[in-house]
């Protein structure tokens, strides 16, 4: 099997690359993901020689913007640098299809990074980690995710969901686009996108349904920052019953009443936060797998990532 290659923050595979000369070793990510992914390890601090270990360095906001600045060295600004080491990662690793970072890192931190102010004091919590930011920056269709946001089940399925789509585009179309290869694509995707963003599954509908005239590889660059951008959204308890009803559409008039009766139960029970998503789902892909249509057996919706990883088995605290 051809694991998926991902861009990790180094400490987080067990590496004593911390300022402190520590790490932090996520054991998910090694013995879990690490089954389906390739990790492609990158430690920004170290990169541009602040060494192990080093002085703390954090985020301040300055009249020029927020700055990376050493904590007892304020003369220490390794801003650029940290940005310099993205623009290097970037070329080095334009393969990736993903990317998990340390979370509180002011090379790395992605949400709420506290951000201190010139006098010391604590400011806000609106910073960004500078090697982060610029590889955002440079690859805005990278799924990214924090590790410490990988405990929450709901943003653990969307990362991991939006990896192995990322990969399948990769790999079923971006190498050598075609017009059948675009279409297939979005076949094969249509019930998760809708799950996911129900606007965004009108509008790739219209953007695919002429494309005479238009040179493939602008069609693509369009469709693909549209798909990610709809699975950006979490698909949650409302967008995953919405499209199972849209699904059970095909099984009108197939099933006795005893069947259509435990099928409502479950869907219900799923609706309601009583029972994963795995339970109605389950139900319904047995059902319809007796139904002879290719298009309903390819939708990546039944299976968005291998099931043996079992992100489906919890219930999931959205509405």
């Amino acid at each position: 099997m051809t694991k998926i290659p991902v861009g990790v923050s180094e400490c987080l595979l067990g590496e004593p690359v911390r300022f402190d000369g520590g790490h932090k070793h996520n054991r998910y990510l090694t013995e879990v993901l690490g089954q389906y992914m390739a990790f492609r390890p990158v430690c920004p601090e170290v990169a541009i020689g602040l060494g192990i270990p080093r002085k703390p360095i954090r985020i301040v906001a300055t009249d020029r913007g927020s700055r990376i600045l050493g904590v007892t060295n304020p003369d220490l600004d390794v801003t650029e640098a940290l940005a310099a080491q993205a623009d290097l990662a970037a070329a080095a690793m334009p393969d990736i299809c993903g990317y998990v970072f340390m979370q509180n890192s002011p090379s790395c931190g992605v949400f709420d990074m506290k951000r201190y102010g010139t006098n010391g004091h604590p400011l806000d919590n609106k910073g960004r980690g500078a090697y982060a930011e610029r590889l955002m920056a440079l690859m805005p269709l990278l799924p990214v995710e924090e590790a410490g946001r990988l405990n929450d089940p709901g943003l653990r399925d969307n990362f991991i969901t939006r990896v192995f789509a990322f990969y399948d585009w990769k790999c079923a179309v971006a190498a050598d686009p075609s017009p059948k290869k675009l279409i297939d694509f979005y076949s094969r995707y249509k019930y998760q996108v809708m799950a996911h963003h129900v606007p965004s599954y009108t509008a790739l509908g219209k953007l695919l349904s002429d494309l005479s005239g238009r040179e493939i590889h602008d069609v693509c660059e369009e469709f693909i920052a549209m798909f990610m951008g709809a699975l950006g959204h979490i698909a949650n308890r409302k967008g995953n019953t919405n499209t199972m009803m849209h699904l059970r559409g095909y099984l009108k008039g197939l099933l006795k009443p005893e069947e259509n009766a435990e099928l409502d139960r479950l869907i219900k029970s799923y609706q309601l936060g009583e029972v994963p998503l795995v339970v109605p789902l389950t139900l319904l892909k047995h059902h319809l797998m007796k139904v002879d249509n290719p298009y309903l057996k390819q939708q990546t919706f039944w299976a968005p990532h291998p099931e043996k990883l079992g992100l489906r088995n919890a219930i999931v605290n959205n509405l």
